[in-house]
Parts: C-alpha cells; structure tokens; sequence
C-alpha cells in the first residue's frame, strides 16, 4: 500500500526554461555550504530565479523544459531541491545523472509535456494514475505512471533509506 502523500501531490508551478544546469540550481559560489544542506537549500534554484527559495512552499513544484539538470554530477542539486520542500521536478527531460541522483535521493522527478503550464498554476499530481492536471487552465496530461518499485523507492526516501529499512534491494 503506498502512501497518499507519495502518490498525490498538489501545489503551485515555478516555471523554468531549458537547460537549468546543476550550477543554477547549487550555486558553485556558495559551495562552501555543501556541509550544510539546510542553509544550502535556502539559496536553491537562486541562479535561476533569486526569489525561488522565499516565495516557494512546501509542496510546490519546479516545473522545466528539456535538460533539467545537466552540468556536474553533484548530488547536492536534488537534495537541496528536496530538503527545500519541493514536490516534485517535472520537466520535460532530465539530464541522465541528476534524474538518477534524485531517485536515489527521493526527489520525484516527472518526465511530461510542461508547455501548457505556466507559473503559479496550481498542479495536482497523481503518480500512480499517471496524472497531473493543471486546476488553473482545467487542462490533463498523462504521465508514465511510476512502477510500484519505483513508488517504494522514493517513499522510502531513496535507496540508501531503502537499504537501512529492509537490509538490502528488495523492492518487492
């Protein structure tokens, strides 16, 4: 059974453009933060938007063109995403390495057509359906539902939290 949490989400739109790289999201400015994630996370996204970080809440979502992400591998981009509250990523691709840090993190990131959403739409997301609607527009777009092994996954909060739960990778 998974949590209503994890599976339905709902919140407001932070638009984005394309190619918002790992350094637009992390500053590499204010790197020496990396030991400490929770000021890091105030300053999340700041190269993209300066005001991300204050006027968003916990359950928004970033939504984004292609290549969320790309640039360096660091893991400090989707765990300050997640330790600042947001929802979920949804973007229109990912570059490979951050899509996979975020599911090792528990960060829920949503490959979808994000043309139609603009900022401040509120947003339901329905994981498991394979839903998100756009409430302000009354407009729907079908997602890839997430496998139940992938549900888990991020319910769990990432693999290392998989791992300490059940003792090894059993997703089942």
């Amino acid at each position: 059974m998974h949590s209503a949490r994890m599976v339905k989400k709902m919140g407001r739109a932070f638009k984005f453009g394309d190619n918002i790289s790992t350094d637009h999201i992390a500053p590499g400015r204010l790197f020496h933060l990396r030991s400490d994630l929770q000021e890091f996370s105030k300053h999340v996204l700041e190269d993209a938007d300066e005001n991300f970080a204050k006027n968003m809440k916990k359950g928004d979502f970033v939504v984004a063109g292609n290549n969320f992400g790309l640039g360096s591998s660091r893991e400090h981009a989707p765990q300050i995403i997640k330790i600042a509250g947001v929802g979920a990523v949804i973007a229109k691709s990912f570059a490979r390495i951050f899509y996979r840090n975020a599911i090792n993190i528990g960060l829920l990131a949503i490959e979808c057509d994000t043309d139609g959403i603009d900022a401040g739409d509120e947003l339901d997301l329905d994981i498991k359906a394979g839903i998100l609607k756009n409430l302000t527009k009354g407009t729907t777009t079908m997602i890839e539902p997430l496998p139940d092994v992938m549900i888990k996954l991020l319910e769990d909060g990432g693999l290392i939290e998989h791992i300490k739960k059940n003792g090894d990778l059993v997703l089942g």
